[in-house]
């Protein structure tokens, strides 16, 4: 075995020493290497593609948007981009890649895009352009009440992330009506959840929905309706000072509203009358949220 181990050896190193002196008598004589490659002779052959401009990337891209073309507009600011890694023309890329994206409705790309761009660039005079990008994604996909909120309520936090971060800027105004609008939105649904609850008598139930909406959204339009609930739902489970408070809270704060009226009139059938216990949580609620109010009048 050792004989014929030893035999291998040295038949291995003629082998290799006769190509290469074939290869060393000229260039013909490598071809003898070929014939003992199991992958054949190699066929890759190396190609220089030269790079476009940026600025001509970036007017096709720019000129693609105007025609409304966003696929063609997004390949042409992603292609910036990868051959611009690192510059400024990068940058603009990315930004522009995620604006391209929300045009053409495609707002999850959208939204990856704009996060690169605030991870990249937190900095940058139009970050708060990214996060507007960002925010809009998130509220151009808020669905209709009946449905699962969770893309309203992360379209709440982007846009309460664009008024905290960047404040002075030209979108914070828009930002501060859509959350007003993506909070009754989220109101809303608790709401027809506390609805479907109360006429199932399922007390217990509703009133953590309707308390959801007194504590967290009172500042929209179905506050009114959420404390003339608790006055029911509070009123059926004999729970009469809690009624009387919610009832009182809604005649102090929207005493023109339909809402008190149908309150009021519910107190009195069980021979009761609205009056606001101070240690109720109904109460010290409402008092944060005037509060928070004058605070933010003062300022």
């Amino acid at each position: 075995m050792a004989l014929a181990s030893s035999l291998r050896g040295a038949k291995n190193a003629v082998l290799r020493v006769a190509l290469v002196a074939a290869c060393g008598a000229g260039l013909s004589g490598c071809d003898a290497l070929d014939s003992i490659n199991p992958f054949g002779p190699e066929k890759y052959q190396p190609k220089i593609i030269e790079r476009r401009p940026a600025d001509k990337l970036y007017s096709e891209g720019l000129a693609k948007l105007e025609d409304h073309d966003y696929d063609e507009a997004v390949k042409r600011f992603e292609s910036l981009d990868k051959e611009y890694a690192y510059s400024d023309w990068s940058r603009k890329a990315v930004l522009m890649t995620a604006y391209s994206n929300y045009e053409g409705q495609k707002y999850e790309d959208a939204i990856t895009a704009a996060k690169r761009y605030l991870q990249r660039h937190p900095g940058s005079k139009d970050a708060a352009y990214a996060q507007y990008i960002l925010a809009m994604s998130h509220y151009k996909q808020i669905p209709d009440v009946t449905r699962d909120q969770e893309r309203s309520e992360r379209a709440l936090a982007a846009l309460q992330e664009l008024v905290q971060k960047y404040p002075t800027s030209e979108y914070a105004a828009d930002a501060k009506a859509k959350i007003q609008i993506t909070r009754d939105q989220l109101a809303g649904k608790e709401m027809a959840i506390g609805r479907y609850y109360l006429e199932r008598h399922n007390f217990p139930a509703a009133i953590n929905r309707f308390r959801d909406v007194v504590s967290k959204y009172q500042t929209t339009r179905h506050a009114e309706e959420a404390l003339e609930r608790l006055a029911e739902a509070y009123m059926a489970l004999g729970i009469v000072a809690e009624a009387q408070t919610a009832a009182a809270v809604l005649g102090h704060n929207f005493p023109d509203s339909p809402w008190y009226k149908d309150a009021y009139a519910l107190l009195q059938s069980g021979g009761v009358a609205p009056r606001e216990e101070k240690s109720s949580w109904i109460s010290k609620a409402f008092r944060g949220i005037v509060g928070m109010e004058q605070t933010a009048e003062a300022q």
